[in-house]
């Protein structure tokens, strides 16, 4: 009964019992109740149903004795002669075993001795004891106990001599049947007694004895069998209903999933009834549900962004034009002198004109590349790119942007390490994630030092997946630590020439984080720089 104990559990802070705990509790408690109310029931109600059989059955007796010829019965002396088999009789002239006491005068009893034999067989399967007598004792018939016994108490009876204690039962104008407690015997009877026809009297007495121990013997078998019916019942319940709920506790958990916003779980079951298509429709749901949360979450962050874009735009537009100006300033100036030069012949040397040539073509891609960086940064603030929230595996993202970046990284002779085992699925805009990706990983590639490792790590904690890109170099200086995410800030302006920078691409993070509502950051550490962002799992 050990695996019938509920346990409590906590389920959005309120207690619950398993399903199968409580049928199976119920089933029990029902059977347990059945068998004591049987039990009470045969204690209380047994003795009272077995005494009012035993009144039919007395009452049956009487009119059986009554239809007998009672005359030829009971006439003349006593004659030891007897042809029935009966029972035992105590009477010391009778053999033992004799069907009882025969009183005639010189013949045998002349009535019809079937209709006798039949009274003999149903009063030995009913255990009955009787006797017959007329008012004058001169003749009587006795069936069962001690004949004189039986005649001495229906003679009290008829002349109110016995002071047995007794109960009546059923009382009429021709008979009385009654519970009598007998002393003598210290047993229990129920009687009936009372005249048959003229002067002939009866008295038919059953025990009550033997009622009362098998009232007592059927209740502990109830408690015996009760009990083992339960244990097997319990046992045989928990395996069904274990099968049956299997396929409610699958969408229990599928509902748990689909309540922290994670729908790659699939109702799987084959119940064969009702419950599968509930599944189906969880299956269904859980479909559309994701389908609609995208769209809700796309829809959310663009309003979220217009009302934040519209009251910011025109500062926004006056910062953009102003920086436009200043990073144009200096690779135009670059590209009018050297083509200033080559018009006016400074130079004859082929060499010389070439390099000319070429540093033009590298200021005039630089600012190609910086045209674009600033139309993609406005488009971004100003809303006119739009995030597109949508549920994606960003592992394979992170993979492809270091697979597109494999010559820059050979070039640099960069070390990287990143390890993921397992898919890890957020909601975000997945091509400006891929950017982000991108902008971090070069520029730890061109800010490239000590020991040349660059590590991705992709870590889950708390609902968000963090990502961060770290290199080994010379830490950032603090006091430029707050300034990296503004446009066209360059800690070592020098170096980011070399490469090309335009100071934008941490903008450009800066705008698409924002954009998608999550953090961003930069961090030093003593071997180098961590640069990371957050996502939403769920």
């Amino acid at each position: 009964m050990a695996a019938m104990i509920r346990k409590n559990k906590e389920e959005g802070g309120r207690k619950f019992h398993s399903l199968q705990q409580q049928i199976t509790l119920i089933f029990i408690i029902v059977l347990m109740v059945s068998i004591g109310v049987i039990t009470l029931l045969n204690g209380f109600f047994l003795e009272k149903y077995y005494i009012s059989v035993k009144t039919k059955v007395l009452l049956s007796a009487r009119d059986s004795i009554a239809l007998l010829d009672l005359d030829s019965l009971l006439s003349g002396d006593y004659d030891d002669t007897y042809e029935f088999y009966i029972g035992e009789n105590d009477d010391d002239d009778l053999e033992s075993g004799s069907f009882g006491e025969l009183y005639s005068d010189e013949n045998e009893y002349s009535g019809d001795s079937s209709a006798l034999n039949e009274l003999g067989r149903y009063s030995s399967r009913n255990n009955l004891s009787w006797v017959i007598i007329n008012s004058e004792n001169s003749g009587w018939y006795a069936w069962g106990e001690n004949d004189k016994m039986l005649r001495g108490k229906l003679f009290g009876y008829l002349y109110k001599l016995d002071s047995s204690r007794h109960r009546v039962i059923m009382k009429n104008d021709t008979c009385v049947v009654q519970q009598v407690s007998d002393k003598f015997a210290g047993m229990d009877y129920v009687e009936c007694w009372g005249n048959l026809t003229g002067d002939i009297y009866f008295l038919i007495r059953t025990p009550l004895e033997s009622i009362t121990e098998s009232a007592e013997i059927s209740n502990r078998f109830y408690l015996f069998v009760g009990l083992f019916v339960t244990i097997v019942s319990a046992i045989i319940l928990t395996l069904l209903i274990r099968r049956l709920t299997r396929p409610i506790k699958e969408l229990t958990t599928l509902s748990r999933h689909m309540a922290n916003l994670n729908f790659e779980e699939r109702y799987q079951s084959n119940a064969g009834n009702e419950i599968d298509v509930l599944g189906d429709s969880f299956n269904k749901m859980s479909d559309q549900l994701e389908k609609t949360i995208s769209e809700l979450k796309t829809a959310n962050l663009s309003l979220q962004k217009d009302i934040e874009n519209k009251i910011a735009i025109d500062e926004k537009r006056k910062e953009f034009l102003d920086n436009v100006s200043h990073e144009l300033k200096t690779p135009i100036a670059l590209i009018q002198g050297y083509a200033e030069g080559l018009k006016d012949n400074i130079s004859d040397d082929p060499e010389s004109r070439e390099f000319y040539c070429d540093v033009i073509m590298d200021e005039a891609q630089k600012m190609n590349k910086l045209v674009k960086s600033l139309l993609t940064l406005n488009q971004l603030e100003s809303g006119k790119d739009p995030v597109v929230m949508e549920r994606f595996d960003i592992v394979p993202v992170i993979r492809g942007v270091l697979q597109n970046m494999d010559i820059m990284l050979q070039q640099s002779g960069a070390e990287v390490i990143f390890e993921a085992d397992h898919p890890v699925y957020v909601w975000a805009d997945e091509f400006k994630v891929e950017e982000v990706i991108t902008n971090y990983t070069s520029n730890a590639i061109h800010h490239l030092g000590g020991e040349g490792r660059i590590v991705i790590e992709l870590k889950e904690e708390d609902g968000k997946a963090r990502v961060s890109v770290f290199n080994t170099g010379n830490p950032i200086p603090e006091d430029d630590l707050p300034n990296l995410w503004q446009k066209f800030y360059k800690v070592d302006k020098a170096r980011t020439r070399e490469y090309g920078g335009s100071g934008i691409g941490l903008s450009i993070v800066k705008a698409i984080m924002e954009a998608m509502n999550q953090q961003y950051g930069v961090k030093n550490h003593e071997d180098g720089v961590e640069f990371w962002f957050t996502l939403d799992l769920h």
